[in-house]
């Protein structure tokens, strides 16, 4: 989840201080927007790392279950007439 975060936020950075300077912002303020862009896009992601990992370990719960439920499959082939 770090590994993810870090991704956030420097993607959060370029796209602050990217915009930022796009639209002629002096240095001193793209570099203020900055920050505040990775630490917006940080907490976003990891925000949806938890949806995702949830729904992920859902998902193996429920194939888990589906797996342990069903009945054992009969591994002969059936004969033909």
């Amino acid at each position: 989840m770090k590994s993810f975060m870090i991704l956030g936020a420097v993607i959060g950075f370029l796209i602050g201080a990217g915009f930022s300077l796009a639209g002629d912002c002096p240095w001193s303020i793209a570099l203020w927007r900055a920050p505040v862009g990775a630490l917006a896009a940080a907490l976003l992601a990891r925000w949806w790392w938890g949806i995702w990992h949830e729904g992920l370990r859902k998902a193996i719960e429920q194939q888990q279950y589906e797996a342990s439920s069903s009945p054992p499959v009969n591994a002969k082939p059936a004969a033909k007439l």
